[in-house]
């Protein structure tokens, strides 16, 4: 069930005056620090966050005082965040969000999945994130956000990033394309990417569609790859539509295969960017060679 950016979680904190980094989990933290943002709760937003936060968002300025000044541009919109998906991986919180009222990011309702890094002092310190616009129909009938939210098999984290990285360098990025597979499930597998249908049938038909037209998605790094459990999320740079783009994939597993895929796929800027971070940089602690055996 999707849910406001964790108001109930913040508004608890502000109430009880439990903000302190000790008493808060890393998911509690980022989750009060958003719906502080929703909220306009300045306060808050400093108390949680670092003054040098690291902004990768490319039309955000960096730094905690610029992002604070952009406030009243969403208050004026209406802009709201639902959040789907909420895990954590050791410092990173990764998360699925739908924006309504979303004019500022580029339409009125987008699609985006979020990063934020908690530091070692229980601060917010660092974000990235890719958003796209959500439709409102799909190849599969399903949409982009729906589908299971709970991270189960939390034991086979490391094994199910393994496997999602396997995917990813084999099938998308053209090493072994024939292991498909090996590592999608032949019997159940639920799309949501808005272009392609269920299953491997559905992914056949896309890569066809694709290659005929000369498009092919051509995925060329593996920047970053965060999981709890049975989902992992892989963050990813490429090549379409003639442009490079950030490419980020979450699955979920069941039995040691994919059975399930959400994506966004954002085209990486090259003008009017508000800071020189660039969207991938800083995941040097968290790329494929960070999964342990």
């Amino acid at each position: 069930m999707t849910k406001t950016l964790l108001f109930a979680t913040a508004a608890v904190a502000l109430a009880t005056g439990a903000i302190a980094e000790d008493t808060m989990s890393n998911k509690e933290i980022v989750g009060t620090f958003l719906g502080a943002v929703s909220q306009g709760d300045v306060d808050t937003i400093r108390e949680l966050a670092n003054p040098d936060y690291i902004q990768h968002n490319p039309f955000i300025p960096t730094g905690l005082e610029p992002f604070i000044e952009l406030l009243p541009v969403l208050a004026e919109a209406g802009t709201t965040a639902e959040n789907v998906r909420m895990f954590q991986d050791g410092d990173y919180v990764f998360m699925h969000n739908i924006w309504r009222n979303a004019e500022p990011f580029g339409a009125p309702e987008m699609v985006a999945f979020d990063i934020i890094r908690v530091d070692e002092n229980g601060r917010v310190a660092e974000h990235w994130d890719a958003l796209q616009p959500l439709v409102s129909e799909t190849v599969s009938g399903r949409t982009q956000t729906d589908g299971p939210t709970e991270a189960t098999d939390l034991d086979q984290t490391e094994a199910n990033k393994a496997l999602a990285v396997a995917l990813v360098r084999d099938v998308l990025m053209g090493e072994d394309p024939a292991r498909i597979t090996d590592y999608i499930s032949a019997e159940s597998y639920a799309q949501h990417n808005p272009m392609i249908g269920d299953g491997l049938e559905g992914i056949v038909a896309a890569v066809e569609a694709l290659t005929a037209q000369g498009n092919m998605f051509q995925y060329t790094e593996i920047h970053a790859v965060l999981g709890e459990g049975n989902f992992v999320l892989t963050v990813s740079e490429g090549q379409w539509n003639g442009t490079t783009n950030a490419f980020y994939d979450l699955f979920r597993m069941e039995d040691g295969m994919i059975v399930e895929h959400w994506d966004v796929i954002q085209p990486v800027p090259t003008e009017g960017l508000a800071n020189d971070n660039g969207m991938f940089t800083g995941f040097d602690d968290v790329g494929p060679d960070s999964i342990r055996d």
